[in-house]
């Protein structure tokens, strides 16, 4: 796939702007979250402010933020990770806001819990117990923790709600709820993970009502218009051919219920956005998410890339890749939005050179970017 062939289109699919319930995104591409642990005790510093702000100033339409976990002492696993609690904390990330804002940007935060992802005695909080809905890691075992209470439920979905108004409050667009890749509200999602026999487990729509509570007591506590979108994937990390869905129907039950609570646009998670999501059809899964539900769609994976991002784990690169294929499923409207991770990582300027037709002034991707907040 060539570079060149797609400078005449770029600009004029890319340059389209999108509405999320009350927000207008300037154009097409977004910026994927990337998690950095560049926020020593949870507090995201200047450098961080620096690094979305860049990338807002140089034309990527809406920015997703790294995970940031909400408040709860179990959400997370790591001091360096930034938290959306706690005074210090929440003023780094108005800091955040505004630079993005002014920047011409918007920007929402990506409210996290890990659930048994986490070990126990980690930071930061070192004697949190991990919790999930059955107490299991993503591999189907026992893990050290325990199944959440009805009390734990409540405190969670408390915790996204309180997370989501004072994101509204401090100067944010929306916020996005980390809905994938085996972590918390996943974990609720997926029959692997979620083995209970209450009113929370079984079938996919009672497997989604975690979920679902989360979203309507996010969507109560912010203004009507202030979207609220919901990250999901087929893939779990370090399960990357796991599935919550073998087929679309399967598909419609888990999304119809979020839809209905409240979610403003869906971001679906692949590894490839090109992958088509079931057989019988060239839709990637964004593709039928839109179908599906109606609602506005962001797409990812590998965006302007030949290699996908589990490579970046062990070192390695990727060259460039072609987008043409991206710009024609845009311009049938499959999708809404493109977000982009890695390669908005290697060069905060590739909004700025896809819009203007400079293809070939793109990098390869190094994994050496990953060491630094440029």
């Amino acid at each position: 796939m060539t570079l060149t062939a797609s400078a005449g289109r770029a600009a004029d699919i890319l340059s389209r702007p999108v509405s999320i319930n009350g927000l207008k995104v300037a154009n097409r591409i977004a910026m994927a979250p990337m998690t950095r642990q560049f926020s020593p005790g949870g507090v995201p510093g200047e450098d961080v402010v620096s690094y979305y702000a860049r990338r807002a100033a140089a034309g990527v339409g809406l920015i997703v933020t790294e995970g940031t976990y909400v408040d709860h002492a179990s959400a997370g696993d790591s001091d360096r990770i930034p938290r959306f609690h706690g005074e210090e904390q929440l003023a780094g990330w108005a800091r955040v806001a505004e630079a993005v804002r002014a920047a011409g940007g918007a920007i929402l935060p990506q409210l996290w819990h890990i659930g048994m992802v986490r070990a126990p005695g980690r930071p930061p909080f070192a004697d949190a117990v991990p919790v999930g809905p059955s107490g299991l890691r993503v591999d189907g075992t026992e893990g050290e923790g325990r199944a959440m209470t009805r009390q734990d439920l409540d405190d969670v979905i408390g915790a996204f709600a309180r997370a989501a108004a004072d994101a509204e409050r401090i100067g944010f667009h929306g916020v996005e709820l980390h809905g994938a890749h085996g972590y918390l509200i996943d974990q609720f999602l997926w029959s692997r993970t979620n083995r209970r026999t209450d009113a929370y487990g079984g079938d996919p729509v009672a497997r989604t009502r975690f979920a679902a509570e989360v979203v309507a007591a996010v969507r109560e506590a912010v203004s009507p218009t202030f979207p609220v979108v919901l990250r999901y994937s087929q893939w779990k990390m370090n399960a990357y051919d796991e599935r919550l869905a073998d087929t679309p129907e399967q598909l419609e039950a888990i999304l119809t219920p979020l839809s209905e609570a409240g979610v403003d646009a869906f971001h679906a998670s692949t590894r490839r956005y090109w992958d088509p999501a079931f057989d019988g059809s060239d839709l990637n899964l964004a593709g039928w998410t839109k179908k599906l539900t109606g609602k506005p769609v962001i797409t990812v994976g590998s965006v302007g890339l030949n290699e996908e991002f589990t490579g970046s784990f062990q070192g390695r690169g990727s060259s460039v890749r072609g987008i043409e294929d991206l710009l024609d499923r845009l311009e049938r409207d499959e999708f809404d939005l493109v977000a982009v991770g890695r390669a908005l990582l290697q060069d905060p300027e590739w909004a700025a050179k896809v819009l203007s037709g400079r293809f070939t002034d793109l990098s390869p991707y190094d994994a050496e970017s990953l060491k630094s907040l440029s």
